[in-house]
């Protein structure tokens, strides 16, 4: 089966991982010379940090409130949510320090993070 009771437990898990090193990620922007980051990298790093702590708040949130068993849209979004933190802030991160664009993975990853949103929002609107 695709969408098993685990789901939760990855969120919650994933979701401490990334503060944890959204923290670490902190610090190191606070902390490293300007010369180790890309033109304007220390303000991009700082924006993808911030994204991937509200994220990780967002997948706690979502592993201590779902179900055993999340319904499919939310399974998705939850899933989408985790995909799409990973994308959209290692391509910022990537940019942010070797001060060259990754392609397109973190449009790719923000767009997932926009459309889990959406599938959050859908399922959580109707569940019974």
């Amino acid at each position: 089966m695709l969408f098993s009771p685990v789901i939760p437990r990855v969120w919650r898990i994933c979701g401490a991982l990334f503060a944890g090193t959204g923290t670490i990620m902190g610090a190191l922007i606070a902390h490293m010379p300007d010369a180790r980051f890309g033109v304007g990298g220390r303000a991009m790093a700082h924006g993808a940090m911030e994204m991937q702590m509200w994220h990780a708040l967002a997948l706690l949130a979502l592993g201590l409130t779902a179900t055993p068993k999340p319904t499919r849209l939310l399974a998705i979004g939850g899933c989408g949510l985790l995909l799409g933190t990973v994308l959209f802030c290692g391509g910022v991160y990537y940019t942010a320090f070797s001060g060259h664009h990754a392609a397109h993975i973190a449009p790719t990853g923000g767009s997932i993070l926009i459309l889990s949103w959406l599938c959050l929002a859908l399922g959580w609107a109707l569940r019974a």
